[in-house]
């Protein structure tokens, strides 16, 4: 970010495009000043915090729309600076005829996520919570809004800066000891010392062990529908989504591409890719198709693999199980077109533990579905829960394990007070990385330019 975080800033919050009303927020020493300068109702500087007031935006005589002005004084901000909320209708030539009259006066337009990073430059929050806040916004489920608004709380920043204040206290020690390095002094005992790094790598490991179901609640589960042509891949993706989504035709090979939609299941976001059929093919597009299905199979987190019941014999059924099998992948068998099959294949396979469809006629959907759901077990988020849900945080916690192991190696190996106090420091510096407490400049762009740009 190469622009000064000092000047006063502009965005629109709400959604571009037409809607009933819009919100464009201001943030900066001077927001409340210069919107007084536009603003014809009241005089804003002098109203208290918190406040709303009915006015007119306009210029030089020109009025552009009534509107609502709610002002924050700081401190009492979400950005800890002056700031200001214009609610006005939410024609689009409205929003940027407002925004244009701000710039004229020395506003600029802000940057993605600038004010949730200036919040916490100023102190708001620290940088795990202010993560947090596009995790709320983003979020699909209401797991995922439970999750994300426990870590914008500050439940998991609490553990991870408590964590952190104990490690202090043995570093300073050994600290200590190093400066009375001749004197042959322990300040810090290393049984005790010993005794708090387990226990806090066992809380480690319940944190970097949550990831799984975190990631699963805050990115939702890819799911591949595979199979040979015509099993019925597409027909089954529609069924689940209820709509048409996919084209649906008699003739093999038909889906050359991954079609793809989203539904959610048990409070679970599911990603469902309709593939193309496995086989050999002299078709170059077809042949690309195949080629995509494959490695979408090998990124998947769940496979729904497809038998056509009406073509397919049992030693079919053998050979295609031990090729998605050797994947790794959890998977389920799904016999479509269960109301055609012979009686003796259905015999044959009642025990492998299949789920029959038909996905033409819906039938046994809802079965499918408590088969997804069972195989993928998620337990409901409730508040105060601490997941960990974000990849960096996810790397971190275990970078501050390994750091933690080497010292408890260091301590069994009676390695010297300084190799002690440089791991010890490493696991200090990793566990202020997830909250900011140590940070780059580098890493606020990363993070801070996902944002929207009026958040």
């Amino acid at each position: 970010m190469h622009a000064s975080l000092t000047d006063t800033i502009i965005a629109l919050a709400t959604p571009q495009g037409v809607s009933a009303l819009a919100v464009i927020r201001l943030s900066g020493a001077d927001a409340i000043k210069v919107t007084d300068t536009l603003f014809v109702g009241k005089k804003l500087q002098a109203q208290p915090s918190h406040t709303v007031h009915f006015g007119t935006i306009g210029y030089a005589g020109k009025t552009i729309d009534e509107v609502l002005v709610t002002i924050f004084k700081e401190p009492s901000s979400f950005t800890k600076e002056n700031a200001v909320e214009i609610s006005c209708h939410g024609s689009p030539v409205i929003v940027r005829e407002i925004v244009k009259l701000f710039l004229q006066q020395g506003v600029r337009l802000a940057e993605p996520g600038e004010f949730t990073r200036r919040a916490f430059l100023n102190g708001r929050f620290d940088l795990a919570q202010a993560e947090a806040v596009a995790d709320l916004i983003h979020a699909e489920t209401d797991n995922a809004r439970q999750a994300a608004l426990n870590q914008m709380r500050g439940g998991f920043s609490k553990e991870i800066k408590h964590l952190r204040e104990e490690l202090i206290h043995f570093a300073s020690l050994i600290e200590l000891e190093l400066d009375f390095g001749e004197e042959d002094v322990e300040f810090a005992k290393r049984d005790d010392l010993r005794a708090l790094v387990q226990k806090i790598q066992t809380y480690l490991t319940r944190l970097i062990s949550s990831f799984e179901q975190g990631n699963v609640i805050k990115n939702g589960i890819p799911t591949v529908i595979a199979g040979r042509p015509n099993a019925g891949k597409s027909t089954l993706l529609n069924a689940l989504l209820n709509e048409e989504k996919a084209i649906v035709s008699d003739i093999p090979g038909t889906t050359r591409d991954v079609i793809e939609d989203e539904m959610i299941l048990g409070g679970i976001a599911f990603r469902f890719m309709d593939t193309a059929g496995l086989r050999h093919t002299n078709d170059t597009i077809e042949a690309l198709g195949v080629s995509r299905t494959r490695e979408s199979m090998k990124k998947a987190a769940l496979i729904l693999y497809l038998f056509d019941l009406t073509s397919t014999t049992i030693e079919d059924i053998r050979t295609e199980e031990a090729e998605v099998k050797a994947l790794g992948i959890p998977y389920i068998k799904v016999g479509n077109k269960v109301d055609k099959a012979s009686n003796s294949l259905i015999d044959e396979i009642k025990n492998q533990e299949f789920v029959l469809i038909s996905a033409a006629n819906r039938k046994n959907l809802e079965t499918l579905k408590d088969s997804i759901l069972n195989l993928v077990k998620v337990n409901e988020v409730k508040q105060g829960d601490v997941l960990v849900t974000n990849l960096r945080h996810f790397q971190k916690l275990t970078e501050t394990q390994t750091a933690l192991t080497r010292v408890v190696n260091g301590l069994n190996a009676g390695i010297t007070g300084d190799f002690l106090a440089m791991d010890i420091r490493q696991s200090l510096h990793y566990l202020g990385e997830i909250t900011g407490e140590i940070t780059s400049e580098d890493l606020l762009a990363n993070i801070f330019s996902k944002f929207c740009i009026g958040k």
